[in-house]
């Protein structure tokens, strides 16, 4: 096959970024947008020797699993990778994810794996649950002030004023900050020339307080140079509260020519330095019902905090549920961040040590033990690595349980080997992306422990991302 052939092709499965799989003879063809089940036309985009990458041309005969998406640029955008596929469809996807992720890059026997693994826990509504949202300003080709989201692998905003994934307010901030914008001639960044001063329109909202942050990402060194450059800055503030809920409008500096959104130094313009929020412990891993304790979360705009605050519930309900607390233990939350997990164990452990490497989480954390009369917990910032094994040994306090939620790469070998040398009686792994989750579980089965339970959570509605919650018990 070369570049700009057609090809039709019935599609037999989804690959792990969500594009469809289709064969043509021996030759496998990965075809984005395309749903399993589908009959399409496809023209090939790049060829290799038996394998080719090729854009949807037209559905010939639909799948009986392909439904109509709610958002009109969900092609272009690639943000939510699943949407043409029904909800029961992307659950069982998920969960084959993870399944043959355990056995293909972890190892581990099928007979074992389908043992332990138990149902991904869904969501009722898979719409409109995020609760933050980083959107980009730039401008179209014909010139036009938009903000929206990146097309995938590039840096060309796709204009999108109300993704049907997060809050419905986010649509009405978008409009106030560009009409200002436009009003005033305040220029957007450009990439490219470095120039320009808004960079990105940041949201958070409180899913259960309602409360609404607004943060506007700045080019700019110091904070009174990015407040001489929001001339007429009132006319924002006002337009913004009129927003139900807004509770918080800051700036934020980033002068760096970087890819990264946030910079380090935040300076509020109106409102409170941070929003609230609570997270739920849900007493039946049945019907997870809201009957659990309720604890309270302060939100800064550089604070980590679940994107999908109900599922999060459930998931930190999975991981109390997978510790088996009695009163008597010592739990390590290694990548606390704000403390989320850590405040979930200490109602049953006797006590929680909780260690992040970003200072501004410990200090978020710490905080929201004092507000929620948490005493039993204490915070420490540092690397996992570095802090287990020497608090371990000159506090005696030694781990019975240890939870971790490192970022999408996995754990960092250093911190495996320090929890391999702890050596705690069970593991509770939470992971973003089941690849390296199962490369970590072979390392530490291989070094004593064992699987014994696995549940896929759908945190990422519409997306190919799953969240994972696994135990693993020293043998």
């Amino acid at each position: 096959m070369k570049k700009n052939d057609l090809v039709t092709v019935k599609i037999e499965d989804i690959g792990h970024d969500g594009a469809g799989i289709g064969k043509d003879g021996g030759f496998t063809i990965f075809i984005k947008d395309a749903v399993i089940g589908d009959i399409v036309t496809a023209r090939i985009m790049k060829a290799k020797t038996s394998y080719a990458y090729a854009r949807l041309e037209k559905v010939e005969s639909p799948s009986s699993f392909r439904v109509t998406p709610k958002c009109k640029i969900h092609r272009q955008c690639g943000g939510c990778q699943l949407q043409s596929l029904s909800y029961e469809k992307q659950l069982e996807y998920k969960q084959n994810k993870v399944r043959n992720h355990l056995t293909r890059i972890g190892g581990f026997r099928q007979e074992l794996v389908d043992a332990v693994i138990e149902p991904i826990i869904g969501m009722e509504n898979p719409y409109r649950y995020r609760n933050k949202a980083q959107y980009p300003v730039g401008y179209e080709k014909a010139g036009n002030l938009v903000a929206g989201f990146y097309a995938g692998r590039t840096h060309d905003i796709i204009a999108s004023m109300d993704c049907h994934l997060g809050d419905e307010r986010n649509q009405a901030i978008l409009e106030a900050v560009l009409a200002y914008m436009r009003k005033n001639k305040i220029r957007a960044y450009d990439e490219k020339a470095a120039d320009g001063l808004i960079r990105h329109i940041l949201t958070r909202n409180g899913f259960y307080s309602g409360e609404v942050m607004v943060c506007l990402v700045v080019n700019a060194k110091t904070m009174d140079g990015a407040k001489k450059s929001l001339i007429r800055q009132q006319e924002l503030i006002d337009a913004l509260t009129k927003i139900p809920g807004m509770a918080s409008i800051s700036v934020n500096l980033n002068a760096e020519n970087t890819n990264v959104i946030m910079g380090k130094e935040t300076c509020v313009l109106w409102g409170q330095e941070a929003i609230s929020d609570r997270l739920k412990v849900r007493d039946s891993l049945l019907d997870f019902a809201d009957t659990g304790q309720s604890f309270r979360f302060q939100i800064s705009p550089l604070s980590f905090y679940q994107v999908n605050p109900l599922q999060a519930e459930k998931l930190y309900s999975l991981a109390f549920a997978y510790a088996q607390l009695g009163g008597k233990e010592i739990v390590w939350d290694l990548y606390c961040g704000i403390g989320t997990i850590s405040l979930f164990m200490a109602q049953a452990a006797k006590k929680v040590y909780g260690v992040d490497m970003v200072p501004e989480a410990v200090h978020d954390a710490r905080r929201n033990a004092l507000e929620n009369g948490i005493e039993n917990v204490t915070f420490i910032a540092g690397k996992a690595e570095d802090v287990l094994p020497d608090v371990s040994a000159n506090e005696g306090m030694k781990a019975d349980v240890i939870v971790v939620d490192p970022p999408r790469k996995g754990c960092a070998d250093a911190c495996l080997q320090a929890i391999i040398k702890t050596r705690p009686k069970r593991i509770i792994y939470i992971s973003c992306d089941s690849a390296t989750l199962a490369r970590d579980l072979q390392i530490l089965c291989s070094q004593g422990y064992e699987l014994k339970r696995v549940r896929p959570v759908d945190q990422f509605s519409q997306t190919v991302h799953v969240e994972t919650c696994v135990l693993l018990s020293a043998k």
